[in-house]
């Protein structure tokens, strides 16, 4: 496991987790709106959609307050995080299947949509072709496939200019300045980061048609696209 991954296993971590996410990611609230908006216009309203990367459960606690005819099932490999899934779920938590591991410990399906956000950034290229791949096999045909993680330019002078500007965000957000920019270093040192060109290509390569951007905010790039 990657070190930048460690916490997600650390029950002190795990507790405080839900104030992340809102101070690192730009319009965090909007983007569960807008996934589900672009889930709902092609699946029914008792869709069933596989979440991948579900730890911590806000993604389908959106998703479930929004559309109640929806059921889940829930990816991630921390057992911790997944847990806080179940609890952050409550009374809903009845409506997901949490399944501990990676897309190939996920049910066959087939899904009627499938979602991956701020996940997809922690593999490599390859992992995350393959990821995208078997994501695509499990949707129905045409089955609306949302993505969003860290995605910005590349290279010396991308990195340099983006990444302080993904620290000095959380810090306005209300991060701890010194955990801000500790996470500012951590994720220069340990993820692969790649482009939006780049990231869009995948999804291309894994079979998916008519990939459209939807999200853009400082480091973090989103998509939707169709099996």
């Amino acid at each position: 496991m990657k070190p930048i991954l460690a916490p997600f296993s650390d029950p002190n971590h795990v507790a405080r987790y839900a104030e992340g996410p809102a101070r690192f990611v730009p319009g965090f609230a909007a983007l569960h709106r807008m996934t589900e908006i672009l889930l709902a216009e092609r699946t029914p309203v008792d869709a069933r959609l596989l979440i991948l990367g579900a730890g911590g459960g806000l993604e389908m606690k959106a998703l479930a307050d929004a559309q109640p005819g929806w059921t889940f099932d829930g990816v991630d490999p921390s057992a911790e995080m997944l847990k806080l899934a179940e609890r952050t779920l409550g009374a809903d938590a009845g409506r997901a299947r949490l399944h501990e591991g990676l897309i190939d410990d996920a049910p066959e399906g087939p899904f009627d949509a499938a979602t991956c956000l701020l996940t997809l950034h922690f593999l490599a290229p390859d992992e995350r072709r393959r990821t995208a791949m078997e994501v695509r096999r499990r949707l129905k045909p045409g089955a609306p496939f949302v993505v969003a993680h860290s995605s910005f330019p590349q290279g010396e002078r991308g990195r340099a200019t983006w990444l302080p500007r993904y620290a000095a965000f959380a810090i306005a957000s209300g991060a701890d300045p010194e955990q801000a920019r500790n996470a500012e270093v951590s994720v220069a040192a340990n993820l692969d980061l790649l482009s939006p060109e780049a990231d869009e290509a995948i999804l291309r390569e894994a079979g998916f048609t008519d990939v459209s951007l939807f999200y853009a905010a400082f480091t973090w790039r989103g998509w939707v696209a169709y099996a």
